[in-house]
């Protein structure tokens, strides 16, 4: 198998895996318990695994709290900062997105919005109700240029008093083009509005001092740079002394996470989540300038290939993200895809939307397009001849 796919999830690290063992077999404590022995063993792993978080966004240990993943992180900082501020501290009702959000940030801003969803025939779909339920806030989805960024003027006229939070993706999982997160949070920072970011596709692959940028929270998930599925993170900047900006609750329960996530920790997935992120650490430079390097080759050749168009920022862009439009009118993306499937893994977008219109294509205005393109993502182990086994296939 050729595997071409790396966005949508990585294999695990052995050292992952090796380290997570221990806590799915002998080392069973609950890190909620105290006093004994294999509750403080797994207390004390939770916390290495903090900081090993933290240093991997050169935060501080008390500003990562960890979740089941980027989707829960995005929606517990969204409604949790929207609730607060406009419920406890009366600033507001008004949030800003874009329109190529991940999905986990979108529906979210769409709830919050008033769309109504239903899990009938066992699919989370929009109602089209004839009216939408109301919520009390009002959301802008922002118009995005023809890489998919949002312009740093579009956020600032966009903004107002009553603005409570802004969520822009930092790196297109479909496309790879990458925002500007310093400009466009610099431009909340200087209106007093909390700016947070999903760094899913960033984290592992692309430097990050949380400190520098003027960001108020990221989201991430271990899956992306090697760890176990099902465990993710949610960065949030403290203040002076040490204390996170209050917000509401997403999952209420017991006091794990400082109160703002309920539910016993996922210890082992947790351990394995702070492996990744210290190896991903320790490889960064290296793996990042090999990386490149691939990228490079691998843009000559698609950009030397007739018939293919690549999308995204050029300039600005994840390295190892491909996405291209097939010229050929009759080129049919899924087709090709499940005929190659037995030899080589590859997508046709976010593997979170699979079967539907690609929204992040719609809001570039290659919407007509969606059935003709291809997205390639790379890893470590990737190498041209990937590539070009699967250009062959194409040809």
């Amino acid at each position: 198998m050729i595997y071409l796919d790396y966005c949508a999830t990585t294999p695990i690290d052995p050292a992952v895996y090796e380290a997570m063992v221990p806590f799915l077999t002998t080392e069973y404590g609950n890190p909620s318990s105290k006093y004994y022995g294999p509750a403080v063993r797994a207390k004390e792993a939770v916390e290495q695994a903090r900081e090993q978080v933290a240093r991997l966004l050169r935060a501080e240990t008390q500003e990562i709290l960890f979740t089941c993943g980027a989707t829960e992180s995005n929606n517990t900082i969204i409604k949790g900062i929207a609730d607060y501020r406009k419920h406890y501290e009366r600033r507001g009702n008004h949030i800003i997105t874009s329109q190529v959000e991940h999905h986990a940030t979108l529906n979210a801003c769409r709830f919050l919005n008033g769309d109504i969803y239903s899990n009938r025939d066992d699919t989370f779909t929009l109602i089209q109700a004839p009216r939408k339920v109301d919520r009390g806030y009002e959301v802008d989805f922002l118009p995005v240029n023809a890489y998919g960024q949002v312009e740093p003027d579009t956020l600032a006229k966009a903004l107002r008093p009553q603005t409570v939070i802004v969520s822009i993706l930092w790196g297109n999982n479909e496309i790879g083009s990458l925002s500007d997160v310093g400009t466009l949070g610099g431009i909340c920072r200087e209106q007093d509005v909390f700016f947070h970011s999903d760094a899913t596709q960033v984290l592992g692959k692309l430097p990050i001092d949380a400190h520098s940028l003027p960001v108020d929270a990221l989201s991430f998930s271990a899956h992306k740079l090697r760890g176990p599925k099902g465990v993710g993170g949610l960065y949030v900047r403290t203040d002076e002394f040490g204390l996170m900006p209050p917000f509401s609750s997403l999952m209420h329960g017991g006091e794990q996470e400082n109160g703002i996530r309920g539910g016993t920790l996922n210890v082992a997935n947790i351990v394995g989540f702070g492996k990744a992120a210290e190896l991903a650490a320790a490889r960064l430079e290296k793996d990042l300038a090999a990386e490149q390097a691939l990228d490079r080759q691998i843009r000559e050749l698609l950009l030397a290939t007739p018939g293919v168009e690549l999308l995204g920022d050029p300039a600005h862009h994840i390295p190892g993200i491909f996405s291209f439009v097939m010229q050929d009118p009759f080129f049919n993306n899924e087709q090709f895809l499940k005929r190659i499937g037995p030899e080589i893994a590859a997508s046709a977008g976010s593997a979170c939307t699979a079967g539907e219109p690609s929204h992040v294509l719609q809001a570039i205005g290659r919407g007509d397009q969606t059935g003709r393109v291809l997205r390639l993502s790379i890893g470590k182990e990737s190498t041209l001849s990937d590539i070009q086994a699967l250009l062959s296939r194409l040809a």
